[in-house]
């Protein structure tokens, strides 16, 4: 299994978040080529202004290993992390994000701030963005467009 598995595998996740009316983001945490967490973005439905995806993940990640450092992790998402996921993945010490689109209104891994890779913080993530950027566009495009 390789990069684009685990991607395809957030987007299905992006797909149950649409399904249920929340903005589509998916994202899957991997530790030896392995899923050891998924989650969608649940921000409406458990009325929680954190309830990301990432944030979901991380939290499902740290209770599966037994631990909050999930430092051998790749962290794989739809969407360019914002500054609170990407605040997140640094505390977890996540090893690498592999996202699949630029998010140029909040994305915090280089787009509009680079939280990730911030010098005056105690660990830097290895970014990897760009892999299936048009179907994740499509995704979110197709759904807030549908809400207009």
């Amino acid at each position: 299994m390789d990069d684009t598995y685990f991607v395809r595998e957030a987007l299905k996740e992006a797909k149950k978040a649409a399904g249920k009316g929340e903005v589509p983001v998916g994202c899957v945490i991997v530790k030896d080529g392995k899923i050891i967490s998924r989650a969608h973005n649940l921000t409406i439905k458990k009325n929680d202004p954190t309830a990301h995806a990432e944030i979901l993940a991380l939290k499902k990640a740290a209770q599966k290993t037994g631990n909050y450092r999930l430092t051998n992790c790749v962290m794989y998402v739809t969407i360019e992390p914002c500054p609170m996921c990407a605040g997140a993945a640094v505390w977890a010490r996540i090893k690498k994000i592999i996202f699949g689109v630029d998010d140029e209104k909040s994305g915090a891994c280089g787009s509009v701030v680079n939280i990730a890779n911030n010098k005056k913080l105690n660990h830097r993530i290895k970014i990897k963005g760009g892999l299936f950027s048009k179907e994740c566009a499509d995704l979110m495009r197709n759904f807030f467009k549908e809400r207009r």
